[in-house]
């Protein structure tokens, strides 16, 4: 599973829309839509950061 696919998952396991996401981790809402289409490539480490924030806030199991 790419980072994109992991992104996408992990958006749908906390119940946001993308613009409730972006704005909870403070990311532009453009540069989430872009990772979401494939146009740019989120960085590895961020995505693990970002799914653990939301386990410790326990939004995901």
């Amino acid at each position: 599973m790419d980072s994109r696919e992991r992104l996408i998952q992990i958006k749908e396991a906390s119940g946001m829309n993308w613009k409730e996401f972006s704005a909870y981790f403070q990311i532009p809402y453009r540069t989430v839509q872009d990772w979401e289409r494939g146009n740019r490539k989120m960085p590895e480490y961020l995505l693990r950061l970002m799914e653990y924030k939301l386990r410790i806030e326990k939004i995901i199991e």
